[in-house]
């Protein structure tokens, strides 16, 4: 059952104050802290346990609904995918996404140390060049640095090409992370993983952006991507072709199976953004359909 919050303070308020933590990246986000009753309040002088994207303007409007099915039909397709939830907003204003944080403690007897680096940073790319670099270069770091570099460059390929099937152009190297934890009393990390999903959402439904490509090249390409692309990227990487195409195989079938299943929340059917939102899925549906 999904759960419904209503967030009755706005953004505006959120960053009056100093005390608010800021959050990187172009879309706002506000920090927030989810009481055990249910309350969604600003995390001035609480934890910050979430964030919270609301809508934009101009034409995106329904990102958070887009966002919210992007991230669903993750779920479907295997990925891990932190709680995530579409909240009421004052003043008329469409509805904003709540998203709980994977990079947290999870409770006062946690002890274990996390740390989140983004492929920007692990890369050791500027900020500001974050659509720059390959899928390959993240692949090589991938296999010197993660503790399951099989399982972890398996993911990376199940990334690409579920970016590619929902129409992500936004999947760029700080939408991309490790998870680093360690041990209480550890000077090391005892894993280094690949970090679940987020920040994933089609783009193409937008103002100006319906020619959108992928953010970062694959196999030299950002768009006409076939299976072939696919197959050649793993085995630049080290994947085995027959790992490659089982695991292509079973994103095309869990994401196909989670489209015709997506059980649509009410503030998406009937919203401001319901057309957009069907759009996406027809995007998704199309390519579906089409990739061989």
């Amino acid at each position: 059952m999904v759960r419904f919050w209503a967030c009755l303070i706005t953004p505006a308020r959120i960053f009056a104050t100093g005390a608010t933590p800021r959050l990187s990246g172009v879309q706002i986000k506000a920090p927030m802290f989810l009481d055990t009753d249910g309350t969604l309040m600003p995390s001035i002088d609480k934890p910050f346990t979430h964030i919270l994207k609301p809508a934009g303007t101009s034409g995106f409007e329904a990102l958070p609904a887009i966002e919210w099915q992007s991230m669903e039909l993750g779920r479907a397709a295997g990925f891990i995918v932190p709680a995530i939830a579409l909240v009421v907003m004052p003043d008329g204003m469409p509805p904003a996404l709540v998203v709980e944080r994977f990079d947290i403690r999870t409770s006062d007897d946690d002890r274990l140390r996390l740390a989140l680096e983004d492929m920007a940073s692990l890369l050791g790319v500027r900020p500001e060049d974050k659509y720059t670099g390959t899928m390959e270069r993240i692949a090589g770091a991938l296999r010197s640095l993660s503790t399951d570099a099989d399982t972890d460059l398996l993911q990376l390929l199940k990334r690409a090409l579920f970016a590619w099937l929902i129409a992500d152009g936004d999947m760029h190297l700080k939408n991309m992370a490790v998870l680093k934890i360690a041990e209480p009393g550890s000077g090391n990390f005892s894993t280094v993983r690949m970090a679940p999903l987020y920040d994933a959402v089609t783009t193409r439904v937008f103002p100006n952006m319906k020619h959108d490509h992928l953010a970062l090249k694959i196999t030299g390409k950002d768009e006409r991507l076939k299976r072939a692309d696919f197959k050649r990227f793993a085995s630049t990487a080290g994947i085995p072709a027959v790992a490659a195409d089982r695991a292509m195989d079973e994103l095309l079938g869990a994401l196909a199976d989670g489209l015709d299943n997506l059980a649509l929340p009410p503030l998406i059917d009937g919203s401001v953004g319901a057309d957009r939102a069907a759009n996406m899925r027809e995007i998704v549906r199309e390519r579906l359909s089409t990739f061989l």
